[in-house]
């Protein structure tokens, strides 16, 4: 049964962030690695990028790890054995990365994903489920399990107790931030595992920034009701019109001062909203990395919903415990 946790209050972050990717000598796939998440052996765990898989659907071959309508499910299929396998290979001292139709990765059960649906639902899972589970977030601290979250602009976020051996992903968009998924996903840990905040290390993987992600009023008027820190989330820009600025009494009105206001484009930084809510639950500044990869800067390295007006493949985080 999906479980939910309280509403925490927010304060204040720092900045950490991801390796960016670099390609093995004897890979050629771009996986996104966490600083703090690399120093444990016992731990799977890999942000994908678009690069070197066998999709045609999204331009040149792309690593496209989420069944959408435009790709092959034997497609995808083998980009997940391709990717599931590097990140075995990589976790297990230099291990030669296998390609087969399987989604399993050698030594650990299939990849457990969910039904993704912008919530605040989260998963215990201690085996395979029967079927596909529905909600944005996974936990687990059992051996030998795959946990994978899918992400084209959102944030893909891991939590990990070294202490206790639990892991847990979460998928975070404006709808579950403002949910407080990831808040949620640290009370999870503790109720589950006796996880303490300050034992936790946070990666967040690559999303679209705060450099690019537009939103309505009404979104920041949601999160306005909601947390504290609100503005601190929100930039905005002046919308300006070449056509204006180069002839302004086109545009005299009847108004004082005798021109239109322009509107206002509106940015929030869903990256700093979430770092937001770790750190308001107890998890340490320091222990929190984020990737600077924004997904609709970057449309030539990594899938981007936005920058790619919908028809886009979908990145991966996964994180698992070897057995």
């Amino acid at each position: 049964m999906p479980n939910r946790v309280r509403k925490q209050n927010s304060s204040a972050t720092e900045n950490n962030v991801l390796s960016r990717p670099r390609p093995k000598a004897d890979s050629k796939l771009n996986i996104l690695r966490g600083r703090h998440l690399s120093e444990y052996p016992w731990l799977v765990h890999g942000f994908s990028t678009r690069s070197n898989g066998f999709s045609r659907a999204y331009g040149g071959n792309a690593l496209n790890l989420g069944f959408t309508k435009e790709d092959s499910k034997a497609a995808v299929e083998r980009n997940r054995a391709v990717f599931l396998a590097e990140l075995e290979s990589a976790s297990d001292h230099g291990r030669t990365a296998r390609s087969s139709a399987s989604t399993k990765s050698p030594g650990l059960s299939p990849l457990i994903t969910l039904r993704q649906i912008h919530s605040d639902i989260i998963h215990f899972v201690d085996s395979p489920p029967e079927s596909q589970l529905a909600g944005d977030g996974l936990i687990t601290a059992t051996p030998g399990l795959l946990l994978g979250i899918q992400a084209a602009d959102c944030l893909p976020i891991m939590l990990v107790d070294a202490k206790q051996r639990a892991i847990g992903v979460f998928h975070a968009g404006w709808r579950g931030t403002l949910k407080r998924i990831v808040e949620k996903g640290v009370g999870e840990m503790h109720r589950r595992f006796r996880s303490r905040p300050r034992d936790l290390k946070a990666a967040i993987g690559p999303a679209v920034h705060g450099c690019c992600y537009e939103v309505g009023r009404e979104v920041r008027e949601k999160f306005e009701s909601q947390f504290s820190y609100a503005a601190k989330l929100f930039r905005e820009v002046e919308d300006r019109d070449p056509v204006r600025d180069k002839y302004p009494m086109l545009f005299l009105t009847a108004r004082p001062p005798g021109h239109g206001v322009l509107p206002k484009k509106i940015f929030l930084d869903l990256v700093e909203a979430n770092r937001q809510q770790l750190l308001s639950v107890g998890v340490l500044a320091k222990n929190i990395e984020a990737s600077p990869l924004c997904t609709q800067c970057r449309p030539d390295l990594l899938f981007s919903y936005r920058a790619e007006k919908g028809k886009t493949g979908r990145m991966m985080g996964v994180v698992g415990i070897r057995a």
